[in-house]
């Protein structure tokens, strides 16, 4: 069994039940330890997780479930740049140095402040062999010299814990000897704690007191490191030191891991003096790589299989790229759209702009192949797809568009400094231009020209804050009409634009304002709704979402913003109609902002006994036999069933595992709305119980997660007293203004 975190003492690292996925191989498995002071080793053969711990602490990769704190701070649900500031420092595998940097570039482009602990002056002490070297190139390093560099970059942070993945591999053992002797020396300084996942023994048991062995993607023990390095059999049984062990085995992690590393592997560096450089033959052309190092018991061919097959999940990149909100604030706004088709028209649009002083790039999403005078170019932002540009510039025009779409939304992710995104087009072209839009924060302006925009633009507009304007006329030419229109929309936009804030200004702004909550209601959640907002709103800006769908992905989309600080879900109503077919549905991302972002999330059953439907005439006929409610001539409630609330319960049980922050779970046992308390319409406490007995089954608790039956109908004061305590009890605690 492994060791479980200490309770006593005040740990600098505490990680307590930490699961982590790639997709749904189970690479840690509940890890728990703790580091008080000093260093602490994490040793264990290749593939058992060590790297993917490294990279959950500092960010890079979202545990599903568990605990991490740094200094008894919450960081699971941080983006890596805020584990930085809070003084978590990473030495990667790898040493990843810029290649075109010097050695003094790189270490004051590192250092943080002149009053820190650690400057560039005491790198130089520390590390002569830099300070000889501050001159060269990071392609031109040695081995040795780059992790030096690494560590040294690392260092100049200031940390209060520092994390190292593999700091001696590939090393000489005479620079395995100077950075071992670097790390008793840290550790004895005391200025810092250090967590170390080395496969060197020797060294491991050399830096700490302690060594944590991971086996399968779990903490296998703590043990003494005097004791482990004397015990040549358990290294041989735990570690396969000297020979494989008989019970090694191919786990989840090995794959995921070897995963990440083939992309290594197979890049070809091609600057002078890099070690482990392809031959290069006469002729100027690289060879092929035709076989590979089995460094992680897994076939060649299946590993291969295994990159081409993998694809990372969407959530994950979004955390990597995530830019925070004050910094996609610009004044630059893009003109996008089918410049194959429709460049006239949209460069009357970039012109009209210049001209009133607000700087226009012009991105292309043309699928054509088509070349056009750009400052963004198709192959640029097909080249944003998971599956390449070749995915997007297929020829069949269906498949190109939606790849198209998915790859524009994928590069507006990763732009800073953006004023707004205008475009014009038909309905292929408002495919194509909403998709980025809705990847673009709330708050920046967004406006699209479109010859669909008097009709049902729902699909294109989603959750996002889209100006739609009626094209009119087809957006075919430059004519009276469309010259106008056009016209009109890029002055809406200039004006737009010129409101925005700049990042200081919206920094000082945000800090000044309350902090935002979204929270759902319906009709019939509506008294609860009213009594917690009376109860909050003095402290927190309460923004209510009616919960129509649109409403939903609204506030998914202010949480993916950050916008928000926390959710309070009241009224998930839309996964009924989601499931059941009803007019006001979810879609398949329901939760997720709240998955994404690691917020604190306070969510309950609200209206789940019910899905709506238009007129009576509009309910389907297979529904006929069913419990209705007419609300007024165009909308109709029915009551849902035991198997259906058992198929919500799951669904949203599903969706709560997936979240990482603070979750609390409200379930009300008198009832989910106003009709359903008791001598209601709905009442129904056998379908009630399905619903709570489904969500209870379904999700894993925690002291993170935890689901709460509260004796009460939703709309009554036990159960808004009971959302106010789960609320306070998950939101940080506020700093009161002047």
């Amino acid at each position: 069994m492994a060791e479980r975190a200490s309770s006593s003492g005040k740990a600098v690292l505490r990680i307590d039940d930490l699961q982590v996925y790639y997709g749904e191989s189970h690479a840690l498995q509940g890890v728990s330890l703790a580091l008080e002071s000093g260093v602490l080793s994490v040793v264990g053969r290749n593939g058992m997780g060590k790297t993917t711990l490294c990279n959950t602490i500092t960010g890079l990769k979202r545990a599903r479930s568990g605990s991490i704190r740094v200094n008894g701070r919450e960081i699971s649900s941080l983006e890596p740049h805020e584990i930085h500031r809070l003084g978590v420092g990473y030495v990667p595998q790898g040493r990843r140095v810029w290649p075109s940097l010097t050695v003094d570039e790189h270490l004051r482009l590192a250092a943080s402040r002149r009053d820190a602990n650690w400057t560039v002056e005491r790198v130089y002490q520390t590390f002569p062999r830099l300070a000889e070297r501050r001159n060269n190139g990071g392609a031109q390093l040695s081995g040795g010299e780059q992790q030096m560099l690494a560590i040294s970059r690392a260092l100049l942070s200031d940390p209060k814990l520092l994390v190292m993945d593999e700091p001696t591999e590939g090393l000489a053992p005479v620079i395995v000897s100077q950075v071992e002797q670097m790390l008793i020396t840290l550790g004895q300084e005391g200025e810092m704690a250090i967590l170390v996942i080395e496969q060197n023994i020797g060294v491991a048991t050399a830096v700490s007191d302690n060594v944590a062995i991971m086996v399968n993607g779990r903490i296998n023990r703590i043990m003494d490191a005097k004791a482990l390095a004397a015990d040549r059999d358990l290294q041989q049984r735990l570690l396969g030191v000297g020979r494989h062990s008989e019970e090694e085995t191919v786990t989840p992690a090995a794959v995921a891991e070897a995963q990440e590393q083939l992309a290594e592997v197979y890049r070809i560096e091609r600057g002078a003096g890099n070690a482990g450089q392809a031959e290069q033959p006469a002729s100027g052309i690289y060879r092929p790589v035709t076989s590979l190092p089995n460094r992680w018991n897994v076939p060649v061919t299946a590993m291969r299989q295994a990159a081409v097959e993998k694809v990372a999940p969407q959530d994950d990149l979004k955390k990597v790229f995530a830019i925070p909100f004050s910094e996609r604030i610009g004044r630059t706004v893009l003109v996008a759209g089918t410049f194959d088709t429709k460049g006239k028209e949209l460069r009357f649009i970039a012109d009209r702009l210049k001209s009133l002083g607000i700087p226009a790039r012009t991105v292309d999403l043309s699928t054509s192949g088509k070349p056009s005078s750009v400052d963004v170019t198709a192959m640029q932002v097909a080249s944003m797809h998971p599956f390449g540009a070749s995915e997007v510039m297929s020829g069949d025009r269906g498949k190109s568009v939606t790849a198209m779409a998915e790859a524009f939304a994928r590069w507006v992710e990763r732009e800073p400094r953006l004023g707004g995104i205008i475009s014009a087009g038909g309905s292929g072209g408002t495919t194509l231009a909403t998709a980025g839009m809705r990847a673009l924060p709330v708050g920046i302006p967004k406006i699209m020209v479109s010859t669909v925009a008097a009709g049902d633009v729902g699909k294109y507009v989603g959750g996002a804050d889209i100006m739609m304007f009626h094209s009119v006329a087809d957006v075919q030419g430059l004519n009276s009409i469309t010259e106008q229109v056009l016209g009109n929309a890029a002055h809406a936009m200039a004006g737009m634009v010129a409101q925005l804030p700049d990042a200081q200004a919206w920094e000082e702004k945000r800090k000044l304002a309350r902090p935002a909550v979204g929270i759902t209601m319906f009709g019939v959640t509506t008294p609860a709704v009213q009594a917690v907002i009376k109860r909050l709103e003095a402290d927190y800006d309460c923004l209510v979402f009616h919960a129509t769908g649109t409403g939903g992905r609204a506030m998914e989309s202010l949480g993916d913003s950050r916008l928000l600080a926390g959710f309070l879900d009241l009224t998930t109503t839309e996964v009924a109609d989601m499931i059941v077919g009803g007019v006001f549905p979810a879609d398949q991302d329901r939760f997720g902002a709240a998955i994404r972002t690691g917020l604190p999330y306070i969510g309950s059953v609200g209206a789940l006994d019910m899905v709506n439907f238009g007129s009576r005439e509009s309910v389907p006929d297979k529904f006929k036999s069913r419990k209705f409610v007419i609300h007024n001539p165009n909308v109709t409630l029915m009551r849902t069933t035991r198997d259906e609330n058992r198929a919500f319960g799951e669904w949203i049980g599903a969706r709560l595992n997936q979240m990482n922050g603070p979750v609390r779970f409200l379930l009300p046992e008198g009832g989910v709305s106003m009709l359903d308390a008791p001598g209601g319409a709905f009442h129904d406490p056998e379908a009630d119980n399905a619903l709570f007995e489904a969500i209870e089954r379904t999700v894993r608790q925690t002291p993170q997660r935890r689901i709460q039956r509260v004796r009460a109908n939703i709309n009554d004061a036990a159960f808004v007293d009971a959302v106010i305590e789960a609320f306070q009890s998950t939101m940080p605690k506020l700093q009161r203004r002047a």
